[in-house]
């Protein structure tokens, strides 16, 4: 972006003759468009800089703010302000775009990141599932009978322990034993660690 240097030639155009240059720009007057450029690039320039930080990126965003103005020069309306404070608010409108779409970009990496889920082999974990039922079924087949029932009976069917001694006929005390008893065979023939 090349802003008027100080010993350039440009015509500045004082109160109300930036609006004048305008309605030229908007009949397609290049060089009436040259003097809007030369006269609004520098603060244009260092308004989008304040709010973007990023001078490249400052460079561009006011570029595409002044390439605007040319295409849009018919709608400004001096009833409702200075040209200046028109131009300038379509700086701010551009920051505030590349604000919301970084913003954006933003929330969608977030969001990205929460619900990224690690890649796993479905085959190899049924595979183990069925190993660790079968080894299950194994050391059920293990327990003595009285053992296996009460076992069955309050964890894999959910009764509870009253409920399982009534139906196997047996005192509560008798069944938590057995329960217990038959548990503790089954954590050693698992291996799984007390």
């Amino acid at each position: 972006m090349h802003a008027a240097a100080p010993g350039d030639q440009t015509v500045s155009p004082g109160g109300g003759a930036l609006e004048g240059m305008l309605d030229r720009v908007s009949r397609g007057d290049q060089a009436a468009f040259e003097t809007v450029y030369a006269t609004v690039a520098a603060p244009v320039l260092g308004l989008v800089r304040r709010l973007v930080r990023d001078p490249a990126q400052s460079e561009e965003v006011a570029q595409e703010v002044l390439i605007e103005v040319w295409r849009c020069a018919a709608r400004f309306d001096p009833e409702k302000g200075s040209a200046m404070a028109w131009i300038m608010t379509m700086a701010h409108r551009a920051v505030d775009r590349i604000r919301s779409a970084q913003a954006s970009t933003d929330r969608e990496q977030r969001v990205a990141a929460r619900t990224h889920m690690p890649a796993f082999d479905e085959v190899s974990e049924q595979v183990e599932r069925r190993l660790e039922r079968e080894q299950v079924r194994r050391c059920l087949a293990a327990l003595t009978e009285i053992q296996r029932e009460s076992v069955v009976l309050a964890y894999y069917r959910g009764y509870t322990y009253q409920e399982t001694a009534d139906l196997l006929g047996a005192a509560l005390g008798t069944v938590k034993t057995r329960l217990r008893d038959g548990l503790i065979r089954l954590r050693d023939c698992l291996g799984v660690a007390s």
